[in-house]
C-alpha cells in the first residue's frame, strides 16, 4: 500500500482526484490539501510516499513545495499548464499530467509509482551490503557505493565513474531508475545529468562543485540541496 496525499486549490479538481485515488487499490489517500501550506503539515505529522499536486496555487506553488522538501515523496504533477513540464522533470517527478486527465492516464501514472516503490522496498531489504549489480560490458558487475566518485546521465546510458578505475562504467538504464538504487544520504543530485558522492566532493562554491580537480556546475532547481549540505556538513 502506498500511502498518499492530493494537493488542489480548487475544489472540483480535488474532489475529482480523490475519486480517482479511491479507484486505484494499492493507494490510501492520507489527507486531501486545498493548499501546500496544509500540506506542509500534513507531510510533517504523516509518513507520505506519493503527492499528487497541482501546480499553481496562491502562496506556494506546487514546484515550490516540492522543491523545499529534504526527504522527497515520489511527485505526479496534476495541472492544466504545460509549460512547466521541463521544471517539474528536473525534479524527477514520476510523471507529469495535463488536465483533464483521462482515468486510464491516472492509472498508468499510479503503476509508474508502484513500480518505483517496490524498487525502494527491494533496495531498503538490502540495505546492508555496501554494493549493488548493473549489467555492463555484457557482464553483471558488482559496483560498490564507496567506490563511485559521480554518476553522468546520457540518455538512454548512464556512466558511472570510480575511484579503482580510470575508464566509466557505461550502463544501458534510465537516470532516474539508477539513482533509485542508491541508498539515501550518500549522493546528492546537483543537476539533471549529474550525481555526486557526497563523500567524493572536495569543494562547494556558490554554483560550483569539485570533486578532485573536476567542476560540476550547480543547476538552478538543484541549488537549494546544495546549501542544505553545506549547512549540514557545517
Amino acid at each position: 500500500m502506498i500511502h498518499c496525499i492530493a494537493i488542489d486549490d480548487e475544489p472540483l479538481a480535488l474532489r475529482l482526484l480523490q475519486d480517482n485515488i479511491s479507484k486505484v487499490p494499492f493507494l490510501h489517500l492520507v489527507a486531501a490539501c486545498g493548499d501546500a501550506f496544509e500540506a506542509i503539515k500534513v507531510l510533517h505529522s504523516e509518513k507520505i510516499e506519493l503527492i499528487f499536486a497541482d501546480i499553481q496555487m496562491p502562496g506556494l506553488s506546487g514546484l515550490q513545495l516540492v522543491n523545499s522538501l529534504e526527504q522527497r515523496p515520489m511527485v505526479v504533477f496534476i495541472t492544466a499548464y504545460k509549460q512547466y513540464a521541463l521544471e517539474g522533470f528536473e525534479l524527477a517527478v514520476i510523471d507529469y499530467l495535463i488536465k483533464p486527465v483521462p482515468l486510464e492516464r491516472f492509472i498508468r501514472a499510479c503503476h509508474r509509482a508502484k513500480e518505483l516503490h517496490e524498487l525502494r522496498n527491494q533496495k531498503s531489504m538490502t540495505v546492508a551490503n555496501d554494493y549493488f549489480f548493473v549489467n555492463a560490458d555484457y557482464s553483471q558487475v558488482k559496483v560498490h557505493f564507496q567506490d563511485i566518485l559521480w554518476i553522468e546521465g546520457l540518455g538512454d546510458y548512464v556512466k558511472i565513474h570510480l575511484k579503482s578505475s580510470n575508464k566509466p562504467l557505461v550502463v544501458r538504464t534510465s537516470f532516474k531508475h539508477l539513482e533509485s538504487e542508491l541508498p539515501l544520504g550518500l549522493f546528492i543530485r546537483i543537476h539533471k545529468s549529474w550525481l555526486l558522492s557526497i563523500k567524493s566532493i572536495t569543494a562547494i562554491r556558490k554554483n560550483s562543485v569539485f570533486v578532485g580537480e573536476k567542476e560540476f556546475s550547480v543547476g538552478e532547481t538543484y541549488r537549494e540541496g546544495v546549501e542544505k549540505l553545506i549547512k549540514k556538513e557545517m
